[in-house]
């Protein structure tokens, strides 16, 4: 059986194989030691003199890619199978659900189990604590009454948002902080039929008169 197939990152490049296994419980990796892959290497040597020199060297760095393209396929099995092989020191195997966890956080070493199926009671009275800590607070929040001071049956009026004259928005106050007009504005009425007249209205919305006719 080879480990790690379900949850590793191959790093490799054309000069040498690396690759990344990960925690299959928290995602931590270990980055195994670089391989060189020495066809590579060489070829890539043949290249850069190739691209000065050519002639020879450019064909024997385009015959160095395909003895690569070749050599690759055993050279990362067997780069892989080391890789694998190294990385085992830093993971512990699961033998209840088979996952592959670093032992710095996810393992239980009492238990001979992941934390997954054999959780650190500790840690779970700490986190189960908590949990309760903060149910009890809502309830308690609750049952106090957070608006005692607060008379509903007092008349309320909204403060304007924006400024009447230049529409800027306001956080109270009387005068606006951008035009400085006072932000209460004197109520108007009809001369002809008494209805009240919107603040930027010029005839009224009822007989038409205009505003101050």
């Amino acid at each position: 059986m080879i480990p790690f197939t379900r949850n590793y990152t191959d790093r490799s490049n054309n000069y040498g194989f690396q690759f990344e296994f990960k925690c299959d419980k928290c995602h931590n990796g270990h980055l195994s030691p670089f391989i060189a892959n020495k066809v590579g290497m060489a070829a890539g040597l043949l290249q850069a003199a190739g691209s000065f020199f050519g002639g020879t060297l450019s064909r024997a760095a385009y015959a160095g890619e395909h003895v690569k393209d070749a050599l690759r396929g055993s050279a990362w099995d067997e780069a892989y199978a080391e890789a694998v092989e190294e990385a085992r020191k830093h993971f512990k195997h699961c033998t209840r659900c088979g996952q592959w966890v670093c032992p710095q956080a996810c393992w239980n070493e009492a238990r001979g189990l992941c934390e997954s199926c054999a959780p650190n009671l500790h840690e779970e009275a700490a986190h189960i604590q908590a949990q309760v800590s903060v149910e009890q607070a809502w309830t308690k929040a609750r049952g106090v009454d957070q608006v005692e001071s607060l008379d509903m049956k007092a008349p309320r009026s909204v403060a304007p948002s924006a400024c009447p004259h230049c529409a800027a928005r306001i956080a109270g106050g009387k005068f606006c902080s951008e035009c400085g007009k006072p932000l209460a504005v004197a109520r108007a009425f009809c001369t002809q039929c008494g209805t009240e007249l919107a603040p930027q209205a010029r005839f009224c919305s009822e007989c038409g008169t205009a505003r101050g006719g």
